[in-house]
């Protein structure tokens, strides 16, 4: 055996023994019964997987099973984060070490690097895990099935290790490459599929407190915009659309010069300062989609808010640094160029606005995970998003645990099996176009923004027609209070929702729960087609919502409700008949959630 050096062999004990949450002590001592070789931890960003892989690192150490450490990290941030947690459990590792370095100075006891440095030098690390008995610790371990070149590399490389610890904290997804050293079993329809060694979900987490639960702000809007075949264009970011005219709504709600996004950042920052009534040091970050974007929206924030706003740009050598200032400050806002997902850990961000055309369950549980990081009983995460079908449905199914599938993931416009990782390499990297529809000559010229209603453990609260910003109604959800255990929130907003249908019912004057006329509005200044068109957009997004929680297609949820409750189909439908099926809609919904 290599001998470790002086500095080694006196050390007793490997750094001091941290306090362990439940589900951590149950999978160390799951990991040392079993003493694999391999090992998949699935856990929900949040939940402590670093803690819990340098525990096993330094029982390994401690113990002569192992003697040296490599960690794999997605990013360059990621690799010093990792040195600075491991540093605190008594574990020195070198984050400046690149594959093919050489030797490391005798202070350490381990590398970290990145999935990208292992596949351009396998061999060169291959070498040094052959040299000592070594613990590979491979974080975001999905990573090492980017590409078949990363997922060679990490296979070559540490082939020979004496143990490997494979840690994840968001959905695998479908595609035809197996993860190195995962191990796979036959799953739904036959496909291999992965086992976890121990899986701690976000449903787990919440029970148990170590993270905080989310309320999610949907808002929606009317958009106007010119395409590149010089038409004009108006759609609501919100009613069912088709693909493109909904990444062209999207688009254009996210342009820093229309309305859209003033109001919603002014909507988060009246949010964050009713959090930080309570909680003081409370954080918001915008997720922007580009580096020109992000510049603009940090303008707008501080005009809202009066102070200055940290800007994360992943093609600064500064990044790592301003985002370690902006966690152990108390400033307001940082913005930042979708750079900000996996692992990054900022705890004190307690609010976040999703201003990217980036929407996939992968980037969305990355994204999300930034903000649920528990610190104390009784914090709320509250996430602005706009009002699109898929983010809808990634949020009210932010519970799901999700394996890796080996198949392509086909549907109707193609085999879109890669497009989730090579969307996130993209975000993660910097401004680069995030689809072929960025790259299209495209004009925004316009938008407004309204709360639509807001998403808490899977259900709807709100979603009773029109609600300006700035308004009474809107501050019914911005102002909930910034601790409150989950039930109390669940509670709060059923009030708040009775409240507003007390009140429309009696600006309507006819005992309708919903449908009528907007906030501030009277009876006379509303025309028959404006109310029935309020009544169809209600309509529309209560079918979307039933869509996102069962899968049942629209169609077939209108002719349900048609058959339930008469009339002809919505479009000619009349108000009363409109307010039966919203009203037969929200029992179902009362019905599934109870």
């Amino acid at each position: 055996m290599t001998s470790l050096g002086p500095a080694w062999p006196e050390r007793a004990a490997w750094g001091t023994a941290p306090s362990l949450r439940a589900w951590q002590s149950a999978a160390l001592q799951d990991y040392l019964a079993r003493n694999p070789r391999d090992f998949l931890a699935v856990a929900t960003p949040g939940a402590g997987k670093t803690t819990f892989a340098l525990t096993v690192a330094a029982e390994l150490l401690g113990r002569r099973v192992v003697d040296r450490l490599v960690i794999v990290a997605p990013t360059e941030h990621l690799k010093a984060q990792w040195a600075e947690a491991a540093a605190r459990a008594g574990i020195p590792i070198d984050p400046t070490y690149s594959a093919g370095s050489g030797k490391i100075a005798s202070d350490f006891v381990g590398v970290a690097v990145t999935y990208a440095g292992v596949g351009v030098n396998p061999l060169a690390m291959r070498i040094r895990t052959e040299r000592f008995k070594t613990l590979v610790i491979l974080d975001e371990i999905h990573h090492a099935g980017d590409s078949k070149s990363w997922g060679e590399g990490v296979r070559e490389a540490f082939e020979p290790a004496a143990r490997r610890l494979a840690l994840t904290g968001t959905p695998f997804r479908s595609d035809i490459n197996p993860i190195p050293f995962v191990t796979y079993a036959p799953g739904e329809g036959g496909f291999p599929t992965s086992v976890a060694d121990y899986a701690y979900g976000y449903a787990d987490a919440l029970a148990d407190h170590v993270v905080r639960p989310v309320l999610f702000l949907a808002y929606s809007g009317q958009m106007s915009w010119r395409t590149r075949a010089g038409d004009e264009v108006a759609a609501s970011l919100g009613e069912p659309l088709t693909k493109d005219m909904t990444s062209q709504a999207l688009r254009t709600a996210l342009d820093p010069q229309g309305s859209w996004m003033p109001s919603v950042l002014a909507a988060a920052d009246k949010r964050l300062s009713e959090v930080r009534r309570h909680v003081p040091d409370a954080g918001g970050l915008v997720i922007a989609s580009d580096q020109e974007s992000a510049r603009a929206y940090a303008k707008l924030l501080k005009q809202i808010s009066g102070e200055s706003v940290t800007v994360v740009l992943s093609d600064e050598k500064a990044s790592s640094k301003k985002i370690s200032q902006f966690s152990a400050g108390d400033s307001r806002w940082m913005v930042a160029v979708r750079m900000v997902s996996e692992g990054v850990d900022v705890p004190r961000l307690t609010v976040g606005v999703w201003a990217t055309t980036t929407s996939t369950p992968l980037f969305f549980a990355q994204a999300v995970g930034r903000f649920v990081r528990a610190r104390k009983r009784g914090e709320i995460a509250s996430v602005f998003l706009p009002s699109v079908p898929n983010l809808l449905s990634f949020a009210a199914e932010l519970e799901a645990q999700r394996d890796h599938v080996l198949k392509r993931k086909v549907h109707d416009e193609g085999d879109i099996f890669a497009a989730e990782d090579d969307l996130l390499a993209q975000a993660n990297q910097g401004d680069a176009a995030s689809d072929e529809l960025e790259a299209l000559p495209f004009e925004a010229l316009g938008s407004e923004a309204r709360f639509d209603h807001a998403l808490y453990d899977g259900a709807q609260f709100g979603h009773e027609g029109e609600v300006h910003v700035g308004s009474e109604e809107e501050m019914d959800f911005l102002g909930i209070p910034g601790l409150l255990e989950p039930d109390q929130v669940r509670s709060l907003l059923q009030q708040r929702q009775s409240d507003r249908a007390d009140r429309r019912r009696t600006r309507t004057g006819d005992g309708s729960d919903g449908g009528g006329p907007r906030p501030g509005d009277s009876l006379a200044d509303v025309t028959t087609h404006e109310h029935l068109a309020v009544l169809r957009r209600e309509l529309n997004g209560l079918v979307a919502s039933w869509n996102h929680r069962t899968g049942q297609a629209h169609g077939i949820t209108h002719a349900a409700l048609r058959k339930e409750c008469g009339g002809p189909a919505a479009a000619v439908a009349n108000a009363e008949q409109l307010r039966k099926r919203i009203d037969r809609i929200r029992e179902w919904s009362v019905r599934k959630t109870s």
